[in-house]
């Protein structure tokens, strides 16, 4: 792919938000310029897609250099407070050895997730490392059209070999760009095994959801594995086996995977047979919800039950529906638990969050028939770290239940 430079300094045009926008948040930190907050007169409106700008507020004062793309509600979103910056690709590079600083503090194996779109301050971008191979979701329009840069940076900063952009996915939509799956750099002949917590997982990075593994629940797998010596787990929604490989790991004494991908269950099961724990590992396919309810019809029963489903209200309109699913899974997880044993709930839903996701789900557990304790509440790790003034990025929340009666 050959890199689309930056454009410099002096040639850029200056966007300006309306007189009523809050300029005092996009001060403070906020990063995004909603399409009614920003002047949308014909020049700006002609914009490519991804075009770098000078901010203003509506007395003319500099807020800093923005990406513009005209297509999205998100019109605007801060590239640097700094009104001179070049977005080339050592300013590229120097955000990726920021966050790579912070990552290699924080862990001893390059496993990670290395940015956090606009938490590490490369907005709408996702990076995910394995080892040798990275991941790149390039879900802004400046991302996709520097993909090049951003790849080559990516490079430099870490040196890995292989480089992927998975350009899938809801958020892309949003933004105006079409799906595309592309190999960078390097390439990959199979599913890369990932160390995390005592399990190995096998991530696909080309055909796999998302950038083919999940990093930001591992806090949640160490918490989960405290509880699992000598169980029987359940792991519902289970994808390549997170929390049933993790507690196979911690000596559970058999784990049952549950999901509806069988490619999931299987590389589920590559990764159990790289563990030697095969044989304590037991898999079906299927929706999660017939499944549960096939288990309580066969009378099954478990010391630990895991619910980890995709994000049932990724916006705010899906919100009530959303819960109303959370509450679901709950009331049909709980069932499953053995009397005194444990069930962890969890949401990657940004739009419902800690309180609404706590009480969807004690509603379901009730009226699951379950009396319960609230032992333990968790989020996503540090290499997904949260920009305070923007929700969105302190997406995920894990529950830990201690069920009776």
């Amino acid at each position: 792919m050959t890199p689309i430079p930056a454009d410099p300094p002096a040639d850029l045009p200056v966007v300006r938000l309306r007189p009523k926008a809050n300029a005092r948040a996009v001060r403070h930190g906020f990063p995004w310029v909603y399409a009614d907050e920003l002047v949308m007169d014909r020049r700006t409106g002609a914009l490519p897609p991804g075009s770098f700008a000078r901010l203003e507020d509506a007395e003319r004062g500099s807020l800093g250099v923005v990406t513009v793309n005209p297509k999205s509600r998100i019109v605007a979103r801060v590239m640097d407070a700094d009104p001179a910056a070049l977005i080339d690709r050592d300013w590229l590079a120097a955000r990726l050895r920021r966050a790579l600083a912070l990552r290699e503090r924080l862990f001893d194996a390059p496993f990670y997730r290395l940015i956090h779109a606009e938490a590490d301050g490369l907005p709408g971008v996702i990076i995910d490392r394995f080892g040798d191979a990275a991941v790149i979701q390039p879900n802004a329009a400046w991302a996709d059209r520097m993909a090049g840069d951003l790849a080559a940076a990516l490079a430099d900063a870490t040196g890995v070999a292989t480089i992927i952009l998975n350009g899938s996915g809801r958020a892309r939509g949003l933004e105006g760009l079409d799906d595309r799956t592309e190999v960078l750099a390097g390439g990959l002949s199979a599913p890369v095994p990932v160390p995390m917590n005592g399990a190995i997982y096998m991530a696909d990075l080309l055909g796999g959801q998302k950038t083919g593994l999940f990093f930001d629940q591992r806090l949640n797998h160490a918490f989960a594995q405290r509880l699992a010596a000598g169980a029987r787990v359940l792991d519902v929604f289970s994808h390549v086996g997170g929390f049933g490989l993790a507690a196979l790991a911690a000596g559970a004494a058999q784990a049952t995977c549950v999901d509806a991908s069988g490619a999931a269950l299987a590389l589920t099961q590559a990764g159990a047979q790289a563990m030697g724990a095969a044989d304590r590992l037991a898999t079906r396919q299927g929706d999660a919800f017939a499944q549960m309810e096939a288990l309580a019809a066969e009378g099954a029963q478990f010391d630990v039950v895991i619910c980890d489903p995709p994000a049932f209200a990724p916006a705010k309109p899906a919100l009530d529906a959303g819960l109303r699913a959370y509450e679901r899974v709950a009331r049909l997880a709980a069932p499953l638990v053995a009397p005194g044993g444990y069930l962890g709930l969890c949401s990657c839903s940004h739009a419902a969050d800690l309180s609404a996701f706590r009480n969807a789900s004690a509603r379901g557990i009730g009226r699951g028939g379950r009396r319960m304790q609230l032992i333990h509440t968790g989020f996503a790790g540090p290499d997904h770290p949260m920009l305070p003034q923007l929700a969105e990025s302190g997406y995920l929340k894990a529950l830990f239940f201690r069920l009776d009666g």
